[in-house]
């Protein structure tokens, strides 16, 4: 991910030797051992992979503006881009986000009060955004007003947009339509469908549980949020929870719902009127506790939604100072040499400047503390952080932005043998591997070369 780099000039990490472009002759386990470069012995694993929330919003003070934010708990939220998208025209009310299957995360988003289009944007690493379209919704009668589009990935694999739409403007009576992506680029897109839903509701969210879906959604008579439940997308539906069913109150609008880390689910909605924004909790979709208010972000944030993505697999990795060797270049460990992150042929007779260059202390995540963070020893306060995907060595700033850069989750070494695999956490997907004997984020591959090129052994330090 790409955050402004401080403009103050640190001391130089101390430079030598160029990168080797032959292949390395392999270093055998006892040779190390002997060097004293042998593998750390790994503790006990961590509880399991590690939850990273993910959300898109507009606010109070702007609705062509899109922010994003950032949660390990999916309650406290950390902005990590302001203004991350505009749209080339129009606004950007609504921004529901998902991560497809090409890795790209896909947001969708309403265009303006009234017409027919909603919007869509494509991302890479979730903070810079691309216009990719509008796209037309046709129903019958007047161009009137598409609204609050919902992104909705069923069971099958297909992928769907829910909006409201009244033909006869903002003062009409809206309901629920969905149109559905004919092709995995999601660029054309099916007729629409009437969910089935009476009229006068809007803000449609819809999720899955077994065979049955849930569809919270707002009552624009009564103001309150209710619940129905059907055995098809399309109906019929019957409603389990009508007026002020969860005691949440009205006045009510834009309901999201995530499910945990733990498998309870999270709705999140907007007292429009009061301008607060509140969550609730439950099992089983049926019986929620009181709200809660959001902290830091009520009276501020508007109608978002939150994507859960889990991020490692619990393998712990130990702290101290460690050092990193590659699993398919064994005589070459992960250094910092002119602030890039790259692997040299390093060992105990190596000079001790270069050596101290590939010897991290291995700190708790400083995005999440079920992860890791790699301080350069020679540098305090400078870490491995990603930027435009490839791994610098570059000084905190203290942003969010730059904590979540330099988090990396453990897995189980793609290359076995007791290596560890490391997943940018707030790029979940995205693994740090060698190419070309620089390091860089990529997307997994299920791949003899990427598995060899993302594992590392972590072992004694080498300065």
């Amino acid at each position: 991910m790409i955050t402004p780099r401080s403009t103050t000039a640190p001391a130089a990490p101390h430079r030598r030797g160029r990168l080797r472009r032959a292949l390395a002759t392999a270093v055998s386990a006892a040779v190390l051992a002997g060097a004293g470069l042998a593998a750390t012995t790994q503790p006990a694993a961590a509880a399991g992979p590690v939850p990273h929330y993910l959300m898109t919003a507009f606010t109070n003070s702007s609705e062509s503006n899109m922010y994003v934010y950032d949660s390990g708990n999916a309650a406290n939220f950390d902005l990590v881009r302001a203004n991350a998208y505009t749209p080339p025209s129009g606004l950007v009310r609504d921004p529901s986000v998902l991560r497809h299957s090409d890795g790209y995360y896909y947001l969708v988003y309403t265009t303006g009060w009234t017409g027919n289009t909603i919007g869509f944007a494509r991302s890479a690493d979730t903070r810079t955004w691309t216009f990719l379209r509008n796209v037309t919704v046709n129903v019958a009668g007047t161009s009137g007003s598409t609204w609050a589009p919902e992104w909705f990935r069923d069971s099958d694999g297909s992928v769907h947009v829910i909006m409201s739409i009244s033909t006869t403007g903002t003062n009409g009576q809206f309901r629920p339509y969905r149109i559905t992506a004919t092709n995995s680029a999601l660029s054309t897109w099916s007729a629409p469908a009437a969910l089935g839903i009476p009229a006068n509701y809007i803000d449609s969210f819809v999720v899955k549980v077994g065979g049955t879906y849930h569809n919270f959604l707002k009552n624009e008579t009564t103001k309150y949020i209710e619940h129905a439940t059907a055995t098809s997308l399309s109906g019929p539906w019957t409603f389990r929870g009508t007026g002020n069913w969860a005691g949440w109150g009205s006045g009510l609008e834009g309901p999201a719902l995530v499910r945990m880390a733990d498998g309870r689910w999270r709705i999140y909605f907007d007292q429009y009127g009061a301008r607060r924004y509140f969550y609730a909790d439950s099992a089983d979709l049926s019986t929620f506790s009181p709200k809660v208010e959001l902290a830091g972000l009520s009276g501020h944030a508007r109608h978002f939604t939150v994507l859960r993505e889990d991020v490692g697999d619990g393998t712990a990795v130990p702290t101290g100072n460690r050092s990193l060797r590659s699993a398919n270049f064994p005589d070459r460990f992960v250094r910092h040499r002119d602030y890039k992150a790259v692997i040299d042929p390093l060992s105990a007779s190596s000079p001790s400047a270069d050596r101290r260059d590939a010897t991290f202390s291995v700190v708790p995540g400083l995005a999440n503390g079920a992860c890791s963070s790699f301080q350069a020893v020679n540098f305090p306060g400078y870490y491995l952080r990603h930027e435009n995907f490839k791994l610098v060595l570059a000084r905190s700033d203290g942003s969010a932005g730059f904590r979540g850069d330099a988090t990396f989750c453990a897995r189980a070494g793609f290359a076995g043998n007791g290596t560890t695999s490391f997943e940018s956490y707030n790029v979940p997907g995205r693994f740090v591997r060698h190419s070309n004997y620089v390091l860089q984020l990529d997307l997994r591959q299920n791949t003899s070369v990427f598995n060899g090129d993302a594992s590392f052994a972590v072992t004694a330090p080498l300065g």
